[in-house]
């Protein structure tokens, strides 16, 4: 059963041939590791661990406070800090930081959590 405060965390690191792949793909380079990379990181964290499969990604709303280098290990975690069980809506913090604590981005996600079992229930 999901509750406020309840939190969720990866650790990732990305290095050049991550980066290279990505350009591949996107057609864009970048000397630090891209914001969409560093937002696929929450993706995985909401849709996986919490609140998990069947999770519906409704809103994002990330600031990115400064770039996010390669070869570092950055945690990304989200916490729920609203729960609205009537509507089966999750208001969660998302933020991901460097080992030495800076900020690399930061803000909420809103999800529907109507179709992951045990969500609002006993």
């Amino acid at each position: 059963m999901l509750r406020t405060g309840q939190t969720a965390r990866i650790a990732r690191s990305y290095t050049r041939d991550d980066l290279a792949a990505y350009a591949a793909l996107s057609g864009a380079s970048a000397g630090c590791v891209p914001e969409p990379l560093i937002a696929a990181l929450f993706s995985y964290l909401l849709g996986v661990e919490l609140p998990g499969s069947g999770t519906n990604y409704l809103k994002q709303d990330l600031a990115f406070k400064a770039p996010a280098p390669l070869d570092t290990s950055l945690e990304a975690k989200v916490e729920i800090i609203r729960l609205r069980p009537e509507k089966h809506l999750v208001d969660l913090w998302a933020s991901c930081t460097a080992p030495d604590g800076t900020v690399i981005c930061e803000g909420r996600s809103l999800v529907k959590a109507k179709d992951v079992p045990g969500a609002f229930s006993a």
